[in-house]
């Protein structure tokens, strides 16, 4: 077993990370092939689901042909992906229409008259509520980013896409489906598309009426299998194109929260993590299932068996540093933009960023709210701005550390730090210092996906336990609160809160 590893596969918004994983979570090779993003009027977000697989496949012939272990030592692949999006295919798994993505918003109007009723709380009508909640622990969102919404704007805006197709699925099961011939979803990934009954987690299945009330039938959707299990193997063409051995297993395929929670090493009730990529969150396992509505959170079934975990999202982590170099040009590259924040201090001179610039999913489920800089003076210069965008990202953390912490109703202190925005010490110590928090770098904190997905394959093929896996993460520093800087930024967060409740009305009739 000491010789055995997994491809792990991570897609990401940005492109594909592919690493080869050992049995104790060790990252032993990796490569990266970036994908473009398309993003259009009317809040359309889409990619071409063959420049995934062109992608990935470019930098699997990499990895595998780099000579790091025998192709016979590759027992497993294991795919996670961005999460909560769409991709329609044929019965042959091939895609009919680009892959409508996590940060698309036009089915808003679509899954708005599905939701609402006579009597209504928080935009939902009550009785659906209710319905909604109790079987599946969430409901679809009013911002249209949904699964379920991408689907019925497909049914309305793209017809013939939509009666072409014979299921509709996730970005990592539509992976998986190419890898295999098998059109499947487990447990934990089918979860966001809000249309399976999860208060059994031994027994999870469609909900005839949620169904019926979007109008869809469960022939449209993938079978469900349990969460960490063997799928199939990888078809031989497959194995050939990225030199692997015939018969390599598969096994369910993860959204990226899902991988991520598994990866952190944080598995424990309540052992609490901070992702930052593209977009963010804060989550934790839990042990029962439970859903906070007004806050746009919920315990969802988890990729590990039998155990839920904290859903929730901001929608702009990292990607507003990628704004602020591809659309505002204020920096070269990210390495400039630390060298400016370094050279501004703690609160940017009372410059305020807010970072919604996608709307907004956790606290607040807004997909009118919009970004920008606050209090900006003559006397303002670049390092104050480049820095008041990373500390707005931190304040937004706060917000949902918060609200995260009123859900589990204890402090989640501790918390494992992971994803690309991890490696920067700045926004780490930031992070520790807004939150009033001790802020834990996981080792490889870029590749906590890509660990969660290999662990997922191990528990799958038997190789470890739950206690093993977790036991297996490293933590590579330790950042904690300076008081100083926490002095600074506690009056600004503060602030931060109140200009969301001012701008609120504005940009809703603004983007409305």
């Amino acid at each position: 077993m000491g010789t055995e590893h997994v491809l792990a596969i991570d897609l990401g918004t940005g492109g594909p990370k592919v690493a080869l994983v050992d049995v104790a979570g060790r990252i032993v090779a990796h490569e990266f092939e970036a994908t473009p993003l398309a993003l259009l009027g009317n809040g359309g977000a889409e990619q071409d689901p063959n420049d995934w697989w062109a992608a990935i496949t470019t930098a699997v012939q990499r990895l595998v042909g780099g000579g790091h272990v025998p192709a016979t030592d590759i027992v497993a692949v294991s795919v996670t992906s961005q999460w909560s999006g769409t991709v329609a295919v044929d019965a042959n798994s091939q895609h009919l229409y680009p892959a409508v993505i996590w940060m698309d918003s036009r089915g808003a109007p679509y899954i708005e008259e599905v939701i609402k009723g006579r009597v209504n709380l928080a935009g939902y009508g009550a009785r659906r509520l209710q319905h909604w909640i109790s079987r599946t622990g969430g409901i679809p969102s009013h911002s249209g980013k949904d699964p379920v919404a991408h689907i019925l704007w497909l049914r309305d805006e793209r017809p013939e896409v939509y009666a072409a197709a014979h299921a509709f699925l996730e970005p990592c099961d539509y992976l998986n489906a190419r890898l295999t011939g098998r059109q499947a979803a487990s447990f934990d990934s089918i979860v966001a598309h809000w249309l399976t009954d999860n208060r059994d987690l031994n027994n999870v299945h469609y909900d005839p009426q949620l169904l019926a009330w979007c109008g869809l039938t469960e022939t449209q959707f993938p079978k469900l299998v349990p969460s960490a299990t063997v799928i199939g193997s990888v078809l031989p063409v497959v194995a050939d194109a990225w030199g692997l051995a015939a018969g390599t297993k598969v096994v369910t395929a993860t959204g990226d929260v899902h991988s991520a929670v598994v990866g952190s090493g944080a598995l424990g009730d309540y052992e609490g993590h901070l992702y930052m990529g593209t977009s963010s969150w804060l989550s934790c396992h839990l042990p029962a299932k439970k859903t906070d509505l007004l806050h746009n959170q919920a315990a969802l079934p988890s990729a590990v068996p039998g155990r839920y975990f904290l859903a929730n999202e901001h929608e702009v982590g990292g990607a507003a540093l990628l704004w602020l170099r591809d659309q505002a040009g204020m920096i070269r590259d990210l390495d400039e933009a630390h060298e400016l924040a370094a050279a501004s201090v703690a609160g940017s001179n009372r410059v305020i960023f807010t970072p919604w610039l996608n709307g907004e999913r956790t606290p607040v489920d807004d997909h009118t709210i919009r970004g920008g800089w606050n209090n900006v003076s003559l006397t303002t210069n670049r390092a104050d701005l480049v820095r008041s965008v990373f500390e707005g990202v931190a304040y937004n953390s706060k917000w949902l550390l918060e609200t995260a912490e009123a859900f589990t109703k204890r402090p989640l202190d501790g918390l494992n730090f992971i994803g690309g925005g991890a490696r920067s010490d700045l926004w780490c110590q930031m992070h520790a210092d807004v939150c009033d928090r001790v802020i834990r770098r996981v080792a490889e904190p870029q590749h906590a996906n890509a660990r969660g997905a290999a662990f997922v394959a191990w528990l799958a093929l038997g190789r470890q336990t739950l206690d093993e896996l977790n036991r297996a993460v490293a933590i590579e520093t330790e950042f904690h609160p300076d008081p100083t800087a926490r002095a600074a930024y506690a009056p600004l967060y503060r602030e931060f809160l109140k200009l969301y409740k001012a701008h609120k009305p504005i940009h809703a009739r603004l983007n409305g």
